[in-house]
């Protein structure tokens, strides 16, 4: 299974999101610190969910870390987060 498609399994499954939004930024890292060829290096993740309502930023980033699991987090090079509350 590709990384993308991890991440957007994992975070459905614990969030439940009402928008998630995964990006392979990879490409647009070629030459740079962490880039592999083939991509699924750099991320970015826009995820929007009622679990995400009361908590801090940190708090927030905290859980979707969390949610991956430090395998997949330590898989990839770079992961951009964009979290909000329910849309």
């Amino acid at each position: 299974m590709r990384v993308e498609e991890e991440i957007r399994q994992k975070l459905e499954t614990a969030f439940a999101p009402s928008r998630l939004e995964v990006e392979d930024e990879s490409e647009q890292h070629r030459g740079h610190a962490g880039y592999q060829e083939g991509g699924q290096s750099h991320f970015r993740v826009r995820i929007a969910a009622l679990a995400f309502e009361e908590m801090s930023r940190l708090e927030r980033h905290r859980a979707v870390h969390s949610a991956l699991g430090e395998d997949l987090v330590g898989r990839i090079h770079a992961l951009a987060l964009e979290i909000r509350g329910q849309d």
